[in-house]
């Protein structure tokens, strides 16, 4: 990774993300992918994730093999857009030791700046087992660590794993997202003890408490000496809609932490809001069955999807879903991005 892309993962950026654009035979529908992600780039987002959970694990299957041809297309539209800014492209890594080297080295060779890494589906693994993995997918590509709730298929990992994890040279960030407030700490903790504080930047992935985490500076004393840490960004499966807007949101943030923290009451309030509408995407009164057909859903009204189909036919909306999608909708409008899309939804469908 270059400096510059080293300096704007350190400063803190908007990343949302990815999903999977499907037909109603749940197909890939590439116009429709290619069309998201010229969505988030012209969004002013600052990267992507793709091959992550919200692009759905499923691509990895070898019935649809879907991984290679989501991840170049993703990579072919970034090019396309010739950015003169810094734009981090992150993929997903999952699997064992043998499967998170070969997506590491097909990452890489894609072009991709990180790998997101994984814990996910390895919950008999002990967690020294998981460092040896971590040592050796990092000596293919940088890593972002990723802590991953259990309710979407992580598993719970301890204050001494991240303090080891952020002891490998090669991690550049970490995105906490247990949805806990314990387990967040724990990995601020670990890496403010790893001896590597201000070379790891921090994201939040708690969807349920964005704003709070990007407004908090967390100062713990290690070794008898004071540390502060923040978190400075956000990789997000809630940052895959309403993107502009969460630009925007991050923009307000930094402004209040240069000056004194004016408007943080303001942006408070927001934050609540936000989880009230996430709560609705996301789909936590079911253990979150429905979070990615809660973000389908947005972005098929918007006109960015055409359905709400998953690769699993099982992931549906839940009971009751439609209906609180609709009122954080009617409720929150300011939180929307939908006059931005409507004015910018034929050019991302029929970018040259």
């Amino acid at each position: 990774m270059n400096a510059l892309l080293e300096k704007h993962l350190q400063e803190g950026t908007v990343i949302p993300a990815h999903p999977l654009a499907l037909t109603a035979q749940r197909k890939l529908d590439e116009p429709h992918q290619r069309a998201l992600t010229r969505y988030y780039i012209a969004s002013g987002a600052g990267g992507i994730a793709v091959g992550v959970h919200s692009t759905q694990f499923e691509i990895r299957d070898k019935k649809y093999g879907l991984l290679r041809p989501v991840l170049k297309m993703a990579m072919e539209e970034v090019e396309q857009a010739a950015l003169h800014r810094p734009f981090l492209k992150v993929a997903g890594i999952v699997g064992g030791t043998e499967q998170a080297l070969q997506e590491a080295s097909l990452a890489r060779d894609l072009g991709y700046d990180m790998g997101l890494l994984s814990a996910g589906g390895l919950g008999d693994w002990s967690e020294k087992k998981l460092i040896k993995r971590a040592e050796k997918v990092a000596e293919l590509i940088p890593l972002f660590g990723f802590y991953l709730q259990p309710s979407a298929g992580g598993r719970l990992l301890s204050y001494d794993f991240w303090r080891d994890f952020a002891q490998i040279p090669h991690v550049k960030a970490i995105k906490m997202a247990p949805f806990n407030r314990y387990q967040t700490l724990d990995v601020v903790r670990a890496v403010c003890a790893s001896g590597r504080p201000e070379q790891i930047a921090l994201y939040t992935g708690n969807d349920d408490n964005i704003v709070a985490d990007l407004l908090t500076t967390f100062t713990l004393l290690v070794h008898g000496q004071q540390v502060s840490k923040r978190i400075v960004g956000g990789l997000l499966g809630h940052w895959a809609v309403w993107t502009s807007e969460a630009v925007n949101l991050l923009k307000k943030i930094k402004h209040c932490l240069k000056n004194d923290g004016n408007g943080m009451g303001a942006l408070l309030t927001q934050g609540v809001q936000i989880t009230d509408a996430n709560a609705a995407i996301f789909d936590p009164s079911h253990q979150f069955k429905g979070c990615i057909s809660g973000i389908h859903e947005v972005l098929r009204r918007q006109g960015l999807l055409q359905g709400t189909w998953c690769l699993n036919p099982e992931e549906q909306l839940s009971p009751g879903q439609l209906e609180e999608i609709n009122r954080v909708c009617a409720d929150y409008p300011w939180l929307t991005d939908d006059r931005f899309v409507r004015e910018n939804l034929d050019r991302f469908m029929h970018a040259s």
